[in-house]
């Protein structure tokens, strides 16, 4: 697997091309905004129709990505579920799969304002957790906390290459706080040039593009490309 470490607050963090954060220090495995069930909301409410599998694809990718790096310890940063009470209506298998993959790990879900937590499920449910300099919620806050990793945005890149347009989720990081891209499948983004986002970052906030080989670049909209 293809990893991309860099520092953050002192401490040397990896990102993974799933869009997951491993901070091999404390063995732990950070992923952002799973919207699991989001198909079958959007099919219940006459929403645009998904295709149907998208969270037996997200947990499968977690899985790959819990084996890859041995994490002990998982936080979920938010909105794992696309809507409050959806963890009580996962299909058996997908039960099976997430209770199997919690067996044996430290498992905390941040509250999100997709879901206030899922609390039919084991685990810690939090508002927020802080572990040594670092600060994880589901939203980024102003002022910002020193520190601070959160979600929510689902940050993308979009970048000119030999006259085509790529697009891709990223990482944004600067010297205070740091945005995950969304983890599940089907979730959508929001562009870094955006001004929500650039008015979060400072003017030298990285991008880390996810895929099948991360790599880091000046946030667009925020810095000239090199």
């Amino acid at each position: 697997m293809n990893t991309l470490d860099f520092d953050f607050q002192s401490e040397t963090l990896t990102a993974l091309p799933s869009g997951a954060l491993f901070w091999r220090a404390q063995n732990l495995l950070v992923v952002s905004d799973l919207h699991l069930g989001k198909s079958a909301r959007a099919a219940r409410f006459g929403g645009a129709q998904l295709p149907p599998y998208e969270t037996t694809e997200t947990l499968t990718r977690l899985a790959t990505d819990l084996t890859a790096t041995g994490a002990k310890r998982v936080i979920c940063l938010g909105d794992s579920f696309d809507a409050p009470n959806l963890d009580r209506a996962l299909p058996e298998a997908d039960r099976l799969t997430l209770t199997t993959l919690q067996a044996g790990r430290d498992w905390v879900w941040i509250e999100g304002n997709h879901d206030p937590g899922p609390v039919a499920l084991g685990g810690a449910h939090m508002k927020h957790l802080s572990i040594g300099p670092l600060c994880f919620r589901h939203i980024a806050e102003r002022p910002p906390t020193r520190g601070e990793v959160s979600g929510h945005y689902h940050p993308k890149a979009t970048l000119s290459l030999r006259g085509r347009a790529l697009t891709r989720a990223c990482f944004l990081f600067d010297d205070t706080r740091l945005i995950l891209p969304a983890y599940g499948a089907f979730t959508g983004g929001l562009r870094c040039d955006d001004p929500v986002l650039t008015a979060l970052m400072s003017p030298a906030t990285q991008a880390i593009l996810t895929g099948p080989k991360p790599c880091k670049i000046p946030m667009p909209g925020r810095a000239p490309l090199s």
